[in-house]
């Protein structure tokens, strides 16, 4: 087992480090493990931040340069820190008609964020997509794995503070 020099990162606590260096040592010697390693290390932290990134390159002997191109590639990594709801707002055609532009203009007036962004607190994170495939349900949102359709401005506020 390889015991690396933790850089000190406020995101990520003592026992984070502890599992990180578990998918590391369980990886380091398998060709092609780079995605499961970020994904992995993703879902304990939240995101990808760069010093953690460096230290995964380090523990598996791999350029960082690798390990960021991998991580910048594909969308399923982020390098920003993630709010812990995500809401992610369809902007479809059915749901832009049906009035999703105004649900997306009251959240980012409520929370003071735009989409993309995470609020200050790391409550929500919020992403427009171009359809989730409920166009039935118009306009319509997701938040987590929660989906909810026939939202509006008016009552999509009393719906987000529900989760904490």
């Amino acid at each position: 087992m390889i015991q690396l020099n933790r850089p000190q990162n406020p995101d990520i606590q003592e026992n984070m480090w502890d599992k990180i260096d578990e998918i590391i040592n369980s990886n380091k010697n398998k060709a092609g493990s780079v995605i499961t390693v970020l994904r992995e290390c993703q879902n304990i932290v939240g995101y990808l931040p760069l010093d953690l990134m460096d230290y995964i390159a380090t523990g598996i002997n791999i350029p960082a340069s690798h390990i960021f191109g991998v991580a910048t590639f594909y969308a399923l990594f982020s390098l920003k820190p993630k709010g812990r709801h995500t809401i992610r707002v369809c902007m479809g055609t059915a749901c832009y008609v049906k009035g999703i532009k105004e649900v997306m203009d009251r959240i980012e007036q409520e929370f003071k964020i735009k989409a993309g962004e995470t609020t200050e607190d790391r409550r929500f994170s919020i992403e427009a997509v171009r359809c989730l495939g409920a166009c039935g349900l118009a306009p319509v949102l997701v938040v987590d794995k929660d989906t909810h359709g026939g939202v509006s401005s008016d009552k999509i506020i009393s719906i987000l503070e529900t989760y904490k």
